[in-house]
């Protein structure tokens, strides 16, 4: 107990300081959402108007150290304003939306990547030196090396453009209605092929590169030869044996992994025209739109404290040793 406290008291500080550059970060940035709302009105709007704007999107004419207070007095109240991009929606409408989206495309893709690159790590780590240990390090390295923007554009162009195999945007048929029948789902899914495939590559050759060097560094360590000694098959001393603890320190790569789900992919997301979380973002930034933006790297924020706060917890139920110094 004293560790969680210990722990919880940690991650409510860093909570702290990352939603005091949360409020910092677009205030930073040129320009000013409500002015250019007014602007781009012309003479519809009379000034007194411009009053009655920052009232409802919540923009206070004070010192900067009350418009912070206000900032905190929203976020621990879930009141995060309102969208001025998509108004009249509360911003907790548009991010819920988004999450939908951004939770059914990178959750599977996080899932599916891990179980592959994990079981692809394993493999060339047993047999390092051959030629599969070969293709996969050089994959791997090749896959984690190459910007997701140019996977995207590749995966795009050649699936979308050349062979026309796959839609190129959109989460599904635009002409069809949100049904639970199997028409919308398989649209989905045809749609969903890319951006997955896009994820997928960048995602498995991290998990694929972690779980290689965890193993190597375990195959020379006692209890795998004495497991060796005594007989025991192949397959059991390097799944039960090695990769069994060589998959303690993959657990904090699936744990961020996981936090970054709700973060969305804003690069795979804009070039597929994909409606998640990073392409509301990207949509936000573009309309100098402070709430939507405050409130998804908020949800980005607390999506990465909880899952290390996760790894935190896990080790020490998974690693016996570091009980008695937790």
């Amino acid at each position: 107990m004293a560790f969680l406290i210990r722990r919880f008291g940690f991650y409510l500080a860093a909570f702290i300081a990352a939603a005091t550059i949360n409020f910092f970060l677009p205030r930073l940035m040129p320009g000013d959402p409500i002015q250019i709302m007014f602007s781009s009105a012309g003479a519809e709007l009379s000034p007194e108007n411009l009053d009655a704007l920052k009232l409802t999107f919540g923009f206070v004419d004070g010192p900067l150290w009350q418009q912070y207070l206000t900032y905190l007095q929203s976020i621990f109240t879930g009141d995060l304003g309102r969208s001025i991009k998509y108004f009249p929606l509360p911003v907790t409408s548009v991010l819920g939306n988004a999450l939908i989206w951004t939770v059914g495309l990178m959750g599977t893709a996080t899932i599916v990547s891990f179980t592959l690159g994990t079981f692809l790590g394993v493999l060339a780590a047993w047999r390092r030196g051959s030629v599969f240990d070969i293709v996969v390090s050089v994959g791997a390295i090749f896959a984690t090396s190459v910007p997701a923007v140019v996977t995207s554009l590749i995966v795009l162009f050649f699936f979308g453009f050349t062979l026309g195999w796959f839609p190129t945007g959109y989460a599904a048929d635009p002409s069809l209605d949100p049904s639970f029948s199997l028409t919308y789902i398989g649209s989905l899914l045809y749609h969903g092929i890319l951006p997955m495939l896009t994820l997928c590559t960048v995602l498995t050759g991290g998990f694929a590169v972690t779980m290689r060097n965890n193993m190597i560094n375990l195959l020379g360590e006692d209890y795998i030869v004495m497991g060796r000694a005594k007989g025991l098959s192949d397959s059991r001393v390097m799944l039960w044996y090695a990769a069994r603890n060589a998959l303690l320190p993959t657990v904090s790569s699936l744990a961020i992994a996981i936090g970054t789900v709700l973060g969305g992919s804003l690069v795979t997301e804009v070039v597929f025209n994909y409606p998640g979380l990073g392409n509301i973002l990207y949509q936000a930034i573009l309309a100098r739109d402070y709430p939507v933006i405050q409130g998804q790297l908020l949800i980005m924020t607390v999506a990465m404290l909880i899952a290390n706060f996760i790894v935190d917890v896990s080790y020490v139920l998974l690693d016996p040793r570091l009980r008695g110094t937790s």
